[in-house]
């Protein structure tokens, strides 16, 4: 019998979002298993190190509470082929859905080697609500090889650049307040949520 699909996203978490939070969430519904971890995106600027990003992540999926969803901070590299080859070596038998956010899928032809990604695993695009959202940017994708699935997940719109603009207690969960605030991230300081308003 054929294993069920596993859903890879990685993502900035610069600072995680209550959107990261509904995503995993439906992924782990629509695939059944979802492994996640904090990455350096060259394409961006970051807010926070790495490390740090990768114990907010952890404090969201702890929160989340779901044994579907792990973070498996040694699958994290700049380049997404080489975190497809580490989980080909820790899944050897699973088939792997490599999952980007609707803003990233136009992207993704400029990745390092990416129609071999594409040939490799299949590729899932979230669109995020809020946001415009183009389906042309999927034939790019298909010409390289691919056949990206359009997964319309319910993702409330909310973005970390918003928030690392100004931050919001509606966007951030609330498990992680208390980490921004004695981290002293995106201009948060004591006494709290409050004085981010």
């Amino acid at each position: 019998m054929s294993q069920p699909p596993l859903a890879l996203f990685g993502t900035s978490a610069d600072p995680p979002t209550a959107g990261h939070r509904a995503l995993l969430a439906g992924l782990a519904n629509h695939y059944g298993q979802v492994a996640t971890w904090a990455s350096d995106n060259p394409l961006k600027q970051h807010g926070a190190p790495l490390a740090l990003r990768a114990e907010l992540l952890q404090a969201l999926v702890n929160d989340l509470a779901d044994p579907r969803v792990e973070l498996v901070q040694s699958l994290s590299s700049p380049r997404a082929l080489e975190t497809l080859e580490r989980a080909e070596a820790r899944w050897p038998q699973r088939p792997l859905v490599f999952v980007v956010g609707g803003d990233l899928a136009e992207q993704v032809p400029r990745w390092h080697r990416a129609a071999e990604l594409l040939r490799r695993c299949r590729l899932a695009v979230v669109p995020r609500q809020g946001y415009r959202f183009d389906p042309s940017c999927l034939e790019p994708l298909r010409q390289l090889g691919g056949a990206p699935e359009l997964l319309n997940l319910p993702v409330p719109a909310s973005a970390s650049s918003a928030i690392r603009e100004q931050p919001s207690p509606e966007l951030v969960p609330p498990v992680l307040w208390q980490e921004l605030v004695k981290h002293n991230l995106y201009g948060l300081g004591e006494p709290g949520p409050a004085s981010a308003r």
